[in-house]
């Protein structure tokens, strides 16, 4: 295949369970995926050493981590001095957004994916936001993934010249956490490798209690498979 006609894809990597799920994906849809992660001052780091290992795995073409410090501005519980929320009810559906969100997080994780897709040519981003089994993040909803593609498409030099325009793609967006695990198995994904605890230790083992850890477990029980997580002492 001639380089012109290799079909480029710019895909985050944070280390967790649905990002390594939409790695394979990207591949498995013929993408020659680039990867990006970033060290943006989250207190679940670790994570970056399993998307490093991820990114070899599952067969990414380059893997860029980003360093950019969020705990200038805090106002979340992954990167401030503010505990991590743990066995909360999710069941419950109410209009509150959760202390873990990290303001404008996708807005500047996309930003950044944009840029290094303008270098690279390439005219994909992947993003493993989910609109069902989630924790109210706003950025993770249809509309705004549908509002930010439409801006990218306004600020890009290959879109404004007619060249090429961007897509942001989100295979996860409408699948249950059971639905995008079983997805994975079947593409072979590796979730023992994958850490998706918002308070791990510095081993990388799951607290077992937070939003992420209780919607993981309960994503691996509905499918009806064994959850590869490590878990602290104090886990579920």
């Amino acid at each position: 295949m001639a380089e012109t006609d290799i079909k480029k894809a710019v895909v985050l990597l944070s280390g967790g369970l649905d990002s390594a799920t939409c790695l394979a994906i990207a591949r498995s849809e013929g993408y020659e995926p680039h990867a990006i992660s970033f060290r943006y001052g989250q207190r679940h780091a670790v994570e970056l050493e399993a998307a490093r290992a991820l990114a070899t795995t599952l067969g990414a073409a380059s893997h860029t981590v980003v360093d950019i410090d969020l705990r200038a501005f805090g106002g979340s519980a992954l990167t401030d001095n503010i505990a991590v929320p743990k066995d909360r009810n999710l069941n419950l559906k109410d209009d509150d957004i959760p202390i873990t969100y990290v303001p404008a997080r996708n807005t500047i994780f996309l930003s950044f994916a944009l840029a290094k897709a303008e270098v690279l040519g390439a005219t994909d981003i992947f993003i493993g936001v989910n609109a069902l089994d989630y924790s109210g993040y706003p950025d993770c909803r249809p509309e705004y993934i549908a509002a930010f593609e439409a801006m990218a498409n306004l600020a890009t030099k290959a879109a404004v010249t007619g060249a090429s325009r961007l897509k942001i793609h989100t295979p996860l967006i409408n699948l249950s956490k059971a639905e995008i695990v079983s997805r994975g198995v079947a593409l072979g994904v590796d979730y023992g490798m994958t850490i998706s605890c918002y308070d791990p230790d510095e081993t990388g083992a799951a607290c077992g209690h937070c939003d992420s850890c209780q919607l993981r477990a309960k994503g691996f029980r509905e499918a009806g498979l064994s959850d590869p997580t490590r878990y602290q002492m104090a886990g579920p």
